[in-house]
C-alpha cells in the first residue's frame, strides 16, 4: 500500500462533519440512495427522506418494530423495506415485506404523511422456512415486475418475482450452502449482473463465491472461489464486476472466476464504488482507527484518505459521497475540478500522472492535449527533445503545429521536427507550408528512403496526405526532379510533369511520348501550354502531335468512322497559334497539312488568312494582322482607295520589284496567289478568307499580281486600272482594258474614258498610247469629239496631228448624219403636207364611192351597203353588228392607239426612262425621241378628238 501515491483529489463538503438531522430518532440500521435523496431506516421502524444538504425532507412509519433492510428503486419513486411488524399469530413471522409509492401519499399536503403503501407480503411461508435474513436486494425488471433476493444464514436465498402490488408472484429458492455451521453458510453478499437477455446472481458466503444463473430453469449454480467474506464488504462495480473485500486485499470477480487483486492490508468493513474509484474504510489493526481511502485503481494512486471514526453507513448521491458514523454524524466528501487536480499535479512535476488521469476519466482531446503540451515543455526545458516530441505529437490535432514547429527549427533538432511533420501528414492535418517544411527536412538530410517512402508511398499517402502542387515546387526546387515527376503523374497534374520534362531536364523525345499517350482534351491543354518549346526543339514530332489532334485521325480507331458533327467537336488548329510564335515556318508547314487533309473544317477562313500573311510577307514574320482582326482593330477597315497603294510602284514598271525577292520569297507569292484563287471558286459569292485582310496584306508587301486579282474578282475594275496607272504601265493598262472593257463580256466600257483622261493629265508624250485609246472610243462611240477635245487638251506634250484623222472621221460622220436627217425631215414634211391636203379634201368636197363589189364576200355589191372613208365597201350583212369601224382598216387603227398609250404610260415611269438614257451609247437621241413622239411635251393636242 505504501507505493501508492496519495494526493487530495477529493474535498469535504458541507463544510466538514454534519449531524444526522434531530427528525431521526432511532438508531440508524439501514439506508439507501437515488432519485436525489437518502432514505434512512431506523430500529424504531421509522424511515426518514433526507434532501441535499442532509436537510430532513420528510418521514414515516413503515414498519411497528425495527426496519432491517430496504432499498430506494431507480425506475420509480418506489421504496422496498423489510422490517419486523406486529406478529398477528405464532404460527407466523413477524418479518414482512412492503412497497411503498413515494410519490402518492395518504395525506395530501402534509410533510409527515406516510406513503401509500402498495404492496405487504410476507417473507416466510410454510414452504419457506423462517431464518434469519443477513442481505437482501432487489432488480428492477420491466416495470411493474421486481425480483428480490433476500439471503439467509442458512445458506438459502429467497426469490420473490412479479407485481407484488396486484399480488402476482411467483417463488423460488435457491440453495448455496449446506455447511452445518451457519457462520460459514450465511449469504453475506448480492449482486446482479445482466449479461445481455441473460440475468446472473452472484452470492457471497463466508466461505464461497457462487454464481446463479437465472435464465436457466432450475437456475444453474456455479462456483467461482471457495474462499468468500463478511457483510459489508461487497459491492458491484459499473462494470458488472463483483468486488469483494478480505483483509488481505481487495478480488474482483468475473462470471468466469477470479480476476485481478489489489493487496490492502488491514479489514475491510465497508466497500463502495463511486464513478471508478473503489471507496474503502479499512481497520488499521495498530492505531485502532478507521482509514477511509479512495483509489484510483487505473493509475494506481490514493485520490484521497482520511481517519475516521466508526462508520455505520457509506453511501453515494448528489455526486458526493456520504459517510454516516455511529454517533450519527456525516461527511459529505466530493471530487475536485479536473482543473484543481491538475494544477496540483503540475506544481509537483507529476506530468505522467496527470496524463494517465484525463485519460482515465474520459476528459475532452482538448484538456488530454493541454496537459500533453505542458509536460512536452516540461521535457523540452529539460534538453529532452526525442521524449518532448512523443508528447508533441500526441497533441496533433489539438496544438497549433506552429507552437511545435518553432521550437525545433534550429538544424540539430531536424530530425524531431521531421518526425513531428510525418506525424502531422499522417493524419491529414498538414498544410502546404508543413509540406514544404518537410520536403526540405528530407532534402536536407539527403535521406532519399524517407522521400521515397513519402512521396511513392503504396497505400496513397501520396495522394491524399499533403499538397500535391507543393511536394511537386519543392522537389523540383532542391533538384529531385524523378519524385516531382512521379507526383505530377500520380496526381494527374500533366502540366507540372511536362515541365520538369522540357524545361529542367529537357527530354524532348520523352515529354512527346508522355503528350501522345493523354486523352485528347488533356493533350491539347499543354500542347497549348508548352507546345512554343516542343516546336522550337522538335518541330516535326510536334505538328505530327497537332495533327492527330486537330484531324480525326487520332480517333480514327476507336470511333471506326468520323462525321461533321464530331470534327467540329476537334481543336482548331487556331487555337494553337501562339505556340509558332517564334517559328513562322513550322506554323505555316502545319497550316498546309491541315488544309491539305481537312478541306471543310469550321476555322477554314482563320486559316487561310493565317496563311496569307505566311504567304505574302516579304520576310515571313508570325502573323499578326489576322490575330488582330479578332480583337476588333480592323473590323471598321475601308476598302482601299486605289490612289493609296504606294508600295506596289518601285522602278516604273508594275512588278518591276519582284527582281529583288529572294527565290524562297517568289515561291511563296506563287502559293498565295493560288490560295487565293483555289479558296474564292467562280460559284462562290465570298472567298473564304478576309477579303479585306488580303487586300491590306497584299498592299503592305507589294504583291501586286493578288492585288489584281482581288479587284477583278470583285469587279472593281477602276481600282485595277489605277494599280497599273500608278506602275506607269501603259502597255499593260491597255491591255487590261481591252479585257475589261468590252460590255458584251460584262466589262466596264467606261474604262477607255478613264484610260483617255489618265493620257490627257500624264504631262509626257503618249500619241501612240492615245491614237489606240481614240480607235476603241471611235468603234463604240462613247465620248463626244468635244469632250475628246478637252481630255486631251491638257497634255502639252500632245499635238493636234494625233486626233486629226480622228476629228475628220467624226466630221465626216456627223456631216452624213445631218444630210440624212435634212432628207427625213423634208420627207417628213411632204408626208405632212399630203396628209393635211387630204384632210382638207375630206373636209370640203364629197366622195364618191365606185366599188362594185363587197370588201369582205367579194360579190356584187347591193342594197342595203356601207361605204366607209377608208374607200372600203361592205354589204350591210357582212359587217354584221359593227358599223362603225372597217373591218380592213381597224387593226391597223387599234395598233396605232395601243402604241399611244403605251409611250404615255412610259411617260410617267422616269427610271426607265433614265435608265434609257444611261445605257444607251447616244442619250440625246433617247430624249428626243421622247419629245417627237410627244410624250415630254408639256403642251396637249386640244384638236385630236376633231383631227380623229
Amino acid at each position: 500500500m505504501y507505493q501508492w501515491r496519495k494526493f487530495e483529489f477529493f474535498e469535504e463538503k458541507l463544510g466538514g462533519k454534519c449531524a444526522i438531522p434531530e427528525e431521526v430518532g432511532g438508531e440508524i440500521t439501514c439506508s439507501s440512495s437515488g432519485r436525489g435523496k437518502l432514505v434512512i431506516g431506523c430500529d424504531d421502524g421509522g424511515v426518514s427522506l433526507l434532501d441535499r444538504g442532509l436537510k430532513f425532507n420528510s418521514g414515516f412509519q413503515a414498519h411497528s418494530s425495527s426496519v432491517l433492510f430496504l432499498q430506494q428503486l431507480k425506475q420509480r419513486n418506489f421504496l422496498v423495506t423489510v422490517g419486523e411488524d406486529e406478529q398477528l399469530s405464532p404460527q407466523q413471522s413477524a418479518l414482512c415485506l412492503k412497497v411503498f409509492d413515494l410519490d402518492r401519499r395518504q395525506e395530501e399536503g402534509s410533510s409527515s404523511a406516510s406513503p401509500d403503501c402498495i404492496g405487504i407480503l410476507r417473507i416466510f411461508t410454510n414452504q419457506f422456512p423462517e431464518a434469519k435474513i443477513t442481505s437482501f436486494l432487489v432488480f428492477e425488471e420491466a416495470p411493474p415486475i421486481l425480483l428480490i433476493a433476500i439471503g439467509l444464514d442458512n445458506g438459502c436465498i429467497y426469490c420473490i418475482k412479479g407485481d407484488i402490488a396486484r399480488e402476482r408472484i411467483t417463488r423460488f429458492k435457491l440453495q448455496v450452502d449446506n455447511a452445518l455451521d451457519r457462520s460459514q453458510s450465511s449469504i453475506t453478499g448480492l449482486g446482479f449482473r445482466v449479461d445481455g437477455p441473460v440475468l446472473q446472481l452472484f452470492t457471497v458466503t463466508p466461505a464461497s463465491v457462487s454464481l446463479f444463473n437465472l435464465h436457466s430453469q432450475p437456475p444453474a449454480r456455479q462456483t467461482l472461489d471457495h474462499i468468500g467474506c463478511n457483510v459489508n464488504s461487497i459491492i458491484m462495480s459499473d462494470r458488472s464486476e463483483l468486488i469483494i473485500g478480505r483483509p488481505e486485499a481487495v478480488y474482483f470477480y468475473e462470471v468466469d472466476g477470479r480476476g485481478p487483486c489489489w493487496a490492502f492490508e488491514g479489514e475491510k468493513k465497508f466497500l463502495g464504488w463511486f464513478r471508478g474509484y473503489l471507496l474503502c474504510v479499512i481497520a488499521d489493526q495498530r492505531s485502532n482507527r478507521n482509514i477511509f481511502n479512495i483509489y484510483d485503481l487505473k493509475n494506481r494512486l490514493i485520490a484521497h484518505s482520511l481517519v475516521l471514526k466508526e462508520v455505520s453507513q457509506m453511501l453515494c448521491e448528489w455526486g458526493n459521497i456520504v459517510l454516516i458514523l455511529n454517533d450519527k454524524s456525516a461527511l459529505c466528501i466530493g471530487e475536485k475540478d479536473m482543473e484543481s487536480k491538475l494544477d496540483m499535479l503540475f506544481k509537483k512535476n507529476l506530468y505522467t500522472v496527470a496524463i494517465n488521469l484525463v485519460q482515465s476519466q474520459q476528459a475532452d482531446a482538448a484538456a488530454t492535449a493541454e496537459v500533453l503540451r505542458k509536460y512536452g515543455d516540461h521535457l523540452y526545458s529539460k534538453q529532452d527533445y526525442d521524449e518532448a516530441m512523443a508528447q508533441y505529437i500526441n497533441t496533433i490535432g489539438h496544438l497549433e503545429p506552429s507552437y511545435v514547429i518553432q521550437k525545433f527549427l534550429d538544424a540539430q533538432r531536424i530530425y524531431n521536427l521531421t518526425n513531428y511533420l510525418e506525424k502531422l501528414h499522417e493524419k491529414g492535418l498538414a498544410s502546404k507550408d508543413h509540406t514544404t517544411l518537410l520536403l526540405n527536412c528530407y532534402t536536407k538530410l539527403k535521406d532519399v528512403e524517407k522521400l521515397n517512402v513519402f512521396i511513392k508511398s503504396e497505400d496513397g499517402v501520396g495522394e491524399h496526405k499533403f499538397d500535391v502542387e507543393t511536394a511537386i515546387r519543392v522537389c523540383r526546387a532542391a533538384n529531385y526532379h524523378e519524385h516531382a515527376m512521379y507526383v505530377a503523374k500520380k496526381a494527374g497534374r500533366h502540366e507540372w510533369y511536362l515541365k520538369i520534362l522540357l524545361e529542367d531536364l529537357g527530354r524532348y523525345d520523352e515529354a512527346l511520348q508522355y503528350i501522345s499517350s493523354l486523352e485528347p482534351s488533356q493533350a491539347g491543354v499543354t500542347v497549348k501550354e508548352y507546345g512554343k518549346i516542343l516546336i522550337k526543339h522538335k518541330p516535326v514530332e510536334a505538328i505530327e502531335i497537332l495533327m492527330r489532334l486537330c484531324t480525326e485521325d487520332g480517333e480514327s480507331t476507336r470511333r471506326g468512322a468520323s462525321n461533321g458533327v464530331y470534327l467540329s467537336m476537334l481543336p482548331s488548329p487556331v487555337d494553337f497559334l501562339n505556340i509558332f510564335i517564334h517559328h513562322p515556318e513550322a506554323l505555316m508547314e502545319f497550316l498546309e497539312r491541315y488544309t491539305d487533309k481537312v478541306k471543310d473544317s469550321p476555322a477554314q477562313v482563320e486559316i487561310h488568312n493565317t496563311l496569307l500573311e505566311l504567304y505574302l510577307s516579304n520576310d515571313l514574320n508570325f502573323p499578326l494582322i489576322s490575330q488582330a482582326d479578332k480583337d476588333g482593330e480592323f473590323h471598321t477597315r475601308a476598302r482601299p482607295a486605289a490612289a493609296g497603294i504606294s508600295k506596289v510602284v518601285t522602278d516604273g514598271k508594275l512588278m518591276s520589284n519582284d527582281k529583288d525577292i529572294s527565290k524562297e520569297c517568289l515561291e511563296r507569292r506563287e502559293k498565295g496567289l493560288r490560295l487565293l484563287k483555289v479558296a474564292w471558286p467562280a460559284d462562290m459569292e465570298h472567298p473564304l478568307y478576309d477579303v479585306d485582310l488580303a487586300i491590306i496584306l497584299c498592299e503592305m508587301n507589294g504583291f501586286t499580281q493578288g492585288l489584281l486579282y482581288i479587284y477583278e474578282k470583285m469587279k472593281l475594275y477602276k481600282e485595277v486600272i489605277a494599280c497599273y496607272m500608278q506602275a506607269h504601265d501603259h502597255e499593260g493598262l491597255i491591255a487590261c482594258c481591252k479585257r475589261l472593257g468590252d460590255s458584251g463580256k460584262g466589262g466596264d466600257p467606261t474604262l477607255w474614258a478613264d484610260l483617255l483622261k489618265y493620257f490627257g493629265e500624264l504631262g509626257e508624250d503618249c500619241s501612240k498610247e492615245v491614237k489606240e485609246v481614240l480607235t476603241y472610243i471611235e468603234r463604240d462611240d462613247m465620248l463626244p469629239p468635244i469632250i475628246v477635245l478637252q481630255m486631251l487638251s491638257k497634255n502639252p506634250c500632245l499635238t493636234l496631228s494625233v486626233i486629226k484623222d480622228y476629228i475628220a472621221r467624226k466630221l465626216e460622220q456627223e456631216s452624213k448624219l445631218i444630210e440624212e436627217d435634212r432628207r427625213a425631215v423634208e420627207k417628213y414634211q411632204e408626208d405632212t403636207q399630203t396628209m393635211r391636203k387630204e384632210i382638207e379634201d375630206l373636209r370640203t368636197n364629197a366622195r364618191i364611192f365606185q366599188l362594185s363589189k363587197c370588201t369582205a364576200c367579194t360579190f356584187t355589191l347591193d342594197l342595203p351597203a356601207v361605204h366607209f372613208m377608208c374607200m372600203h365597201s361592205f354589204h350591210q350583212r357582212c359587217l354584221g353588228d359593227n358599223e362603225k369601224e372597217c373591218p380592213e382598216c381597224a387593226p391597223e387603227y387599234r395598233s396605232v392607239l395601243e402604241m399611244k398609250r403605251s409611250l404615255e404610260q412610259n411617260a410617267k415611269d422616269q427610271d426607265r426612262f433614265f435608265q434609257q438614257v444611261k445605257t444607251s451609247k447616244d442619250g440625246f437621241s433617247v430624249i428626243a425621241e421622247y419629245f417627237g413622239k410627244g410624250i415630254v411635251s408639256k403642251t396637249s393636242n386640244k384638236q385630236a378628238g376633231t383631227l380623229r
